[in-house]
């Protein structure tokens, strides 16, 4: 969803009613439906859409599939096609999570809806079919960082254990400080200018002191996370907050697949060679197969 002016400005053309799970375009060897499971204390119930391969009845592990969006767009019919390519390459239960969106809710409504759909996922593996302590979280862009929060947040509430983190071109950090961000100001899909705005209307009062689990970057501790694939793109803003982020997983102990696609743009859109675009999303697949199925 490319936006040319203010990320506010494009709330009314982006946003919209999400379509009926029956109106989802059918995906072959994939079963789709929608639940809406208990939400945070205080907040709303959270509406999930949940992908089984359906070749299969044995207890399959699962993944969080968090969207991303700036914070303030995206959906899950947006990821309806990427959810359901992934249960079905990496044989895993898959749920997409429809998250509260800022301005309209500001940090942590998001993330509290996140880590409450995996909470969810986590005590009903039976019903589910889904294989106990087999859970991971997968995000890109904003969904990143709303997926590696919710990995700091499992850890330090003693929460759903976690096998995997999947990050691609990941928003980790609203300190806006390093040499990719400074160096891109204007480039096509993401710019400093967007990354900005994006923090602002996420963080709202919080802004230039954002808690570790808005913009897990700033977290000094990151031992004891689950293991993780980030890919960053080479023309990207956000490229050295992922880089630096894996580096220091690394550091602590935390195994990391690190991937910069070369020639890229956030996200990898804009002007990139299809073949290109075809490996990186085959690699993105068979890293998360890895991932549940080591």
């Amino acid at each position: 969803m490319p936006v040319t002016g203010r990320l506010v400005e494009a709330l009314g053309e982006h946003r919209g009613p999400l379509l009926d799970v029956r109106q989802l375009p059918p995906v072959p060897g994939v079963r789709v439906r929608e639940e809406r499971v208990p939400g945070p204390p205080g907040g709303p119930d959270v509406r999930v859409r949940v992908y089984r391969p359906d070749d299969t009845a044995a207890a399959l592990p699962a993944v969080l599939w968090i969207h991303g969006g700036g914070f303030v767009l995206g959906d899950v019919d947006a990821v309806h096609g990427s959810a359901a390519q992934a249960a079905v390459h990496a044989s895993a239960v898959v749920v997409a999570v429809s998250y509260r969106l800022a301005p309209e809710a500001r940090y942590p409504a998001a993330l509290d809806d996140c880590y409450a759909a995996l909470s969810w996922l986590a005590g009903n593996t039976g019903p589910l079919g889904v294989a106990p302590g087999r859970l991971a979280v997968a995000g890109a862009s904003s969904g990143g960082a709303l997926a590696a929060g919710t990995a700091l947040l499992a850890r330090d509430r003693g929460g759903p254990p976690l096998v995997f983190q999947h990050l691609s071109t990941p928003v980790l950090d609203d300190r806006l400080d390093s040499g990719s961000m400074t160096a891109f100001t204007d480039t096509p899909v993401w710019s400093r200018r967007l990354a900005e705005e994006s923090w602002q209307l996420y963080l709202g009062d919080l802004l230039g002191s954002a808690p570790v689990y808005a913009a897990p970057a700033r977290a000094e501790d990151l031992s004891g996370l689950p293991p993780a694939y980030i890919s960053t793109a080479q023309f990207d803003p956000l490229r050295d907050e992922g880089i630096e982020y894996g580096l220091r997983l690394a550091r602590a102990g935390v195994p990391v697949e690190l991937h910069n696609f070369p020639g890229q743009y956030h996200a990898f859109g804009e002007a990139s060679d299809p073949g290109e675009l075809r490996r990186i999303g085959a690699e993105h697949l068979e890293s998360l197969r890895r991932g549940l199925h080591p």
